[in-house]
């Protein structure tokens, strides 16, 4: 099963120059809890922008880079999205981190999103895909903690395909 997980400002903005543009603490740490123990799935530009391989989960990069290659035996390169066949027909959730290209690419096959939704506009030059309502249900809302370290209002949105 895959589930995309991602944080959209509120003009559906995900980054800029390749980095996430705020910093959440709070939402971070979510993401680590839900990702430990999982495999995430992502493009190569992410990859890079992580700066590291994260610690207990398996990483799997979609690159069309045929010389791309690393060392870590938590790290799998795949350059063909039949190769995920495994993980989209899996029981176990494996989680889609994005960039804007791979949740476009895999948003027809994942069955649950992650979203946090900041309540700021941002400028940008990476945005999410539309929703739409029609194929998404939200199941769960609840409101983020906003603090010095958390500046910004948000809200954790759960959403499962109907």
């Amino acid at each position: 099963m895959l589930s995309i997980i991602v944080a959209i400002s509120k003009n559906n903005v995900i980054g800029k120059d390749n980095k996430l543009i705020w910093h959440l603490p709070e939402d971070l740490k979510r993401f680590k809890k839900l990702t430990t123990g999982h495999t995430i799935i992502m493009g190569r530009k992410t990859f890079e922008s992580l700066g590291r391989v994260l610690p207990n989960r398996k990483h799997i990069v979609i690159t069309n880079n045929a010389n791309m290659q690393i060392e870590d035996e938590n790290v799998e390169l795949i350059h063909d999205i039949k190769m995920l066949n495994k993980f989209i027909n899996s029981e176990e959730e494996h989680f889609i981190i994005g960039g804007a290209t791979i949740y476009k690419l895999l948003m027809p096959y994942a069955n649950k999103m992650y979203i946090t939704r900041i309540n700021e506009e941002f400028e940008g030059d990476v945005y999410f895909p539309k929703l739409d309502k029609k194929v998404w249900k939200e199941i769960e809302r609840e409101k983020g903690i906003r603090n010095e370290k958390n500046p910004f209002e948000y809200e954790y949105v759960t959403y499962i395909r109907k």
